[in-house]
């Protein structure tokens, strides 16, 4: 079962979460709160999974991220947002969020990006794609993307470009023919090499690599 948490200053929206999550067998909602119980709430309730609003009046999405990035088992924490602002997504980024997802994604993506966040897995919502990967990555970033994509060996530039389609380590292990350790070890030396990025971090970097089917070359 997926312990899952909802944090959101705005009850509506808390409450149609809960709904959405509700229809799912093996998903249970065990918090819903704002911003000022949250970090409690979820360490408390030992979610595995955490849909954080971005934005919120008491304490805010940002900080409260910070705050379970810092826990010794952290959750995995996608951010939600109806709001198209570089600097809030950028930062989230940079603070170890695993996915942006808009409030009003479709319930069905909203399942699979909670199935997948618990996976190990990262999900970025179409809407905010292009913001986060063009707020994160600047002409040098890229550049410097590149140089490091070529220093992996060829299975770890593979395991890269599965990341960058968002896969956790049992999805990746299945489409690679390997042990689900083996993979782990490889995203932890191309991780290495690339900086000590996070997992949605290396899914932009092997986006903008041109890694991953579709994106920029």
């Amino acid at each position: 079962m997926i312990r899952v948490a909802v944090v959101d200053d705005e009850r509506l929206v808390r409450s149609g979460l809960r709904m959405i999550l509700g229809t799912a067998p093996d998903i249970e909602l065990v918090a819903d709160c704002g911003g000022a119980e949250a970090v409690d709430a979820v360490l408390d309730n030992a979610a595995d999974v955490v849909l954080l609003d971005i934005r919120m009046p008491d304490v805010d999405g940002l900080t409260v991220l910070r705050r379970l990035r810092a826990a010794p088992e952290p959750p995995a924490v996608a951010m939600l947002t109806t709001f198209d602002v570089q600097e809030y997504l950028t930062a989230a980024l940079r603070e170890g969020a695993a996915g942006f997802l808009l409030k009003d994604s479709d319930p069905e993506q909203l399942v699979r990006a909670v199935r997948t966040l618990a996976g190990g897995g990262s999900v970025l919502d179409p809407g905010v794609t292009r913001a986060v990967i063009g707020g994160y990555l600047t002409a040098e970033d890229q550049a410097a993307a590149a140089r490091a994509v070529r220093a992996l060996t060829p299975r770890e530039s593979e395991v890269l470009a599965l990341l960058g389609e968002g896969l956790g380590n049992a999805r990746i292990a299945e489409r690679m023919g390997l042990a689900p350790s083996t993979v782990k070890d490889h995203v932890r030396a191309l991780l290495g090499k690339l900086g000590g990025l996070n997992r949605v971090q290396a899914a932009i970097l092997a986006d903008r690599a041109g890694l991953v089917a579709g994106g920029p070359r």
